[in-house]
């Protein structure tokens, strides 16, 4: 029986044996080189939205070279388990599956180096984004328009409904009002997820990205090296089909986070001015409970040691939920990570304790003692912090 060497078979093509021979019949174009367009698609617990969405791409880029890559988080549902039995089908379809690491930022990033393709576009995987847009987002690039094609829902035709409520409508708002006051052009829809660019200027930018938080468009338009030009194509954003929305307050304060680290031009990291805001509210709790511990009859010692005690609880869960959210500690991580950041944090409450007992021995108020040691208290904290319970994997 003789064997003749064929191409893998993607969607729409079939194969077999005759005459001792395998064979394939192509009724799609035989692959030379990478495709024209990739779709990078950030994700996390979308499982039931994969299929719909590959569907949906293929009706909307009919007649076009593209692909699609699902970047998934190491969802729990079983998502890449989804993209990787759809790519097993259709060779239009690829995924990268992360262990350890979390946010769309550098999800984004990791799906868009991925590429060879002339243009990246960007969505997310939950169907909300009308993705029949995305051929007048690549038009747009293609024609010379702009640098950076968006998919919006604040300009004539746009719609914006597709948020679940009031809530997340008053979130979405003040974050595009937060972000026009420092653009450095005019974008009516600085929060939208939805937008295309093309490959060679992702890359020129991507060295100076943060990789932080859930909002890249922003952090584009502000990490490139010159002005860029920003078309906006007018979309709506549909109501969730499935899977549950990722918007809330800890995406705005992000986001608040990253504009600072823009203003800063990445002297002051992301993380940092998180890990810091998240200190000053232990300051304040330390505060709280130590002046309620006097007014209930407390001596200086007793009351401060209970109110360090209180800020470490509460920088903990602040820090698992917000500051290393990419890097939560979860089931018997958390623990084992609770108990690791009470160790050494003893230290800190040590000189935290002993800092404050020196400056009230010279005189100072309980206020300004129980701040100066909440202060060493909280230096070190950062500082083991990222090395010790939230390190990378």
């Amino acid at each position: 029986m003789t064997v003749e060497t064929v191409t893998p078979m993607a969607a729409g093509r079939s194969g077999g044996l005759e005459n001792g021979t395998y064979f394939a019949i192509e009724t799609d174009a035989e692959r030379h080189g990478g495709p024209e367009i990739t779709v990078v698609v950030p994700c996390y617990k979308e499982a039931a939205n994969v299929r719909p969405l590959v569907d949906a791409l293929t009706v909307a880029l009919e007649g076009r070279d593209w692909e699609v890559v699902f970047v998934d988080d190491d969802s729990p549902d079983g998502t890449i388990d989804e993209v990787r039995a759809l790519s097993e089908e259709n060779w239009r379809v690829r995924g990268i599956s992360r262990i350890g690491r979390r946010g769309l930022s550098s999800a984004v990033i990791e799906g868009a180096l991925s590429s060879s393709a002339r243009y990246v576009a960007v969505m997310d995987g939950d169907l909300q984004h009308d993705e029949s847009r995305l051929p007048a987002l690549i038009d747009a690039l293609a024609e010379g328009r702009c640098d950076i094609a968006v998919g919006s829902r604040h300009v004539e035709g746009g719609d914006n409904s597709g948020l679940a409520n009031a809530w997340r409508h008053a979130l979405s708002d003040g974050g595009i009002r937060l972000a026009q006051m420092v653009l450095p052009v005019k974008v009516g829809d600085p929060m939208s997820g939805f937008f295309a660019l093309r490959r060679t200027l992702f890359q020129r930018i991507a060295p100076r990205l943060s990789g932080q938080g859930f909002k890249i468009l922003m952090d584009l338009i502000m990490s490139a090296p010159e002005k860029v030009r920003v078309e906006e194509i007018p979309c709506v954003f549909r109501p969730r089909v499935a899977g549950e929305s990722k918007l809330d307050v800890l995406v705005l304060l992000q986001f608040a986070g990253l504009l600072l680290d823009k203003l800063f031009h990445g002297w002051l990291p992301v993380r940092f001015l998180t890990f810091a805001c998240v200190g000053a509210i232990g300051v304040a709790v330390n505060l709280i409970v130590m002046n309620v511990m006097r007014i209930g009859g407390a001596d200086f010692e007793v009351a401060q040691t209970i109110g360090t005690v209180a800020a470490i609880l509460a920088n903990f869960w602040l820090d698992n939920t917000f500051t290393y959210r990419d890097r939560r500690l979860r089931g018997p991580r958390l623990f084992g990570g609770f108990v690791a950041f009470l160790l050494v944090s003893s230290v800190g409450a040590w000189a935290n304790i002993g800092i404050a007992q020196l400056f009230r021995a010279g005189g100072d108020g309980w206020g300004q003692a129980s701040a100066a040691g909440a202060v060493i208290g909280v230096v070190w904290n950062y500082a083991v912090s990222s090395t010790l319970i939230w390190r990378p994997r």
